[in-house]
């Protein structure tokens, strides 16, 4: 998930976000604000992570967020109209 996509989807990814990572703060989440580089950060300083971890964690995250949205909504023509 790039971040223009992460940025524009904020609202709805950071009750996710706050359920995924318990330790991130309301003001924690408003100062990432759907900045992926800054929600790194934030695990860094919370959870100890080192940087790697920090990014393989958020990349996983959003792809299972990114592929749960994609089951969820399907296009209207799969809809198995008979």
């Amino acid at each position: 998930m790039n971040q223009d996509v992460i940025e524009g989807k904020w609202k709805q990814i950071r009750g996710e976000v706050k359920k995924w990572w318990g330790q991130l703060t309301d003001d924690d989440l408003d100062t990432v604000a759907g900045n992926k580089d800054k929600l790194i950060g934030k695990l860094q300083e919370r959870y100890g992570y080192a940087r790697e971890k920090a990014e393989e964690e958020v990349e996983r995250r959003l792809g299972e967020y990114k592929a749960a949205q994609r089951d969820f909504v399907q296009p209207a023509g799969s809809r198995g109209s008979r």
